[in-house]
C-alpha cells in the first residue's frame, strides 16, 4: 500500500474535525450577531428616551395617607416607577395638554425648540401648616419693597428686601376676590434665563399633602389657567380616603 494511501483516513478524520470546530465557530459567530442585534436594539431605545419613559402604566404611590395613581410616562425618575410608599413624588408634563412623556412629545420634553412647556410637580407630606397662598398676609407682606410693578394677567410683582433671605427672586401676586390671592416666587436675572422653570408655587392639596410646581415665567399671563390645571390634574391623581394595600 502506497505511502498515500495510508495517510487517507488520517487527513479525513482531521478535515473532519476541522470542519466542525468551522461549524461551531460560525454558530457562536450567529449567535453572537444575533445577541448584538437584540441587545442593540435595547439599549439604542434605552438610549433614545435619555431617562425618559413611555410605558403609561398606572403606579400607584401612597404618601402619607394620600394615594397617588400616576401612568409611569408622568413620573419624573426611574427608580420611583413603581407601587408603593414614598416620601415624595417627582412628576412632570407638558402644559395646557397636561400629558406626559411620548415619542411625539419628546421635542417638547427635550426643549428642542426652545419654548417652555414643560411643568415640574412635586408631591410630599406638608411640612407647613399655610400653602403659598396663605402664608402672604402673615409672612410673604412683611418681606416684599413696595410699590410693585404691573405684571401680566392683573398681577403685581414685588422685589424681596435684602434682609429677606430670597435673593434673586421676586414674588408675583395677583388678588382674587373672595379667596386668597394667588401667589408664586420667580427667579430673576440670569437664573431665570438659565431654568426651564423660574417660578414656584405651592399648594395643599389631599390629606396634609403638599403639592409644589414649577413653571415657566411665560405662564404667568396665564395664571388663573395654570394654576386650574395643576389642581384639576392633583384631584385626578389623588385617591385620598382610598382603601390602602396592605
Amino acid at each position: 500500500m502506497s505511502k498515500s494511501a495510508t495517510e487517507t483516513p488520517e487527513f479525513t478524520v482531521v478535515a473532519s474535525s476541522v470542519m466542525v470546530k468551522v461549524f461551531y465557530a460560525f454558530a457562536v459567530v450567529a449567535l453572537l450577531s444575533v445577541g448584538i442585534s437584540a441587545a442593540g436594539k435595547w439599549l439604542g431605545h434605552s438610549i433614545a428616551m435619555g431617562g425618559y419613559s413611555d410605558d403609561t402604566k398606572v403606579r400607584e404611590i401612597v404618601i402619607g395617607n394620600n394615594v397617588l395613581a400616576v401612568p409611569a410616562n408622568f413620573i419624573r425618575f426611574d427608580k420611583a416607577r413603581r407601587d408603593g410608599s414614598a416620601d415624595r413624588l417627582d412628576v412632570y408634563l407638558r402644559y395646557p395638554k397636561m400629558d406626559g412623556y411620548s415619542a411625539a412629545a419628546r421635542d417638547d420634553f427635550n426643549n428642542a425648540s426652545g419654548k417652555r412647556i414643560i411643568l415640574f410637580l412635586t408631591f410630599e407630606e406638608q411640612a407647613m401648616s399655610r400653602d403659598m397662598s396663605g402664608r402672604y398676609a402673615p409672612i410673604y407682606s412683611s418681606l416684599i419693597t413696595r410699590p410693585g410693578a404691573p405684571g401680566p394677567a392683573g398681577t403685581t410683582i414685588y422685589d424681596f428686601s435684602e434682609k429677606s433671605g430670597y435673593l434673586n427672586e421676586k414674588l408675583v401676586v395677583a388678588e382674587r376676590p373672595g379667596e386668597e390671592p394667588f401667589v408664586a416666587r420667580c427667579l430673576a436675572g440670569p437664573s431665570a434665563e438659565q431654568s426651564l422653570a423660574p417660578c414656584e408655587r405651592d399648594v395643599l392639596v389631599g390629606e396634609r399633602l403638599s403639592l409644589t410646581y414649577r413653571f415657566p415665567k411665560e405662564f404667568l399671563a396665564q395664571w388663573p389657567a395654570l394654576d386650574a390645571a395643576v389642581l384639576a390634574f392633583a384631584s385626578r391623581t389623588l385617591k385620598t380616603g382610598a382603601t390602602l394595600k396592605k
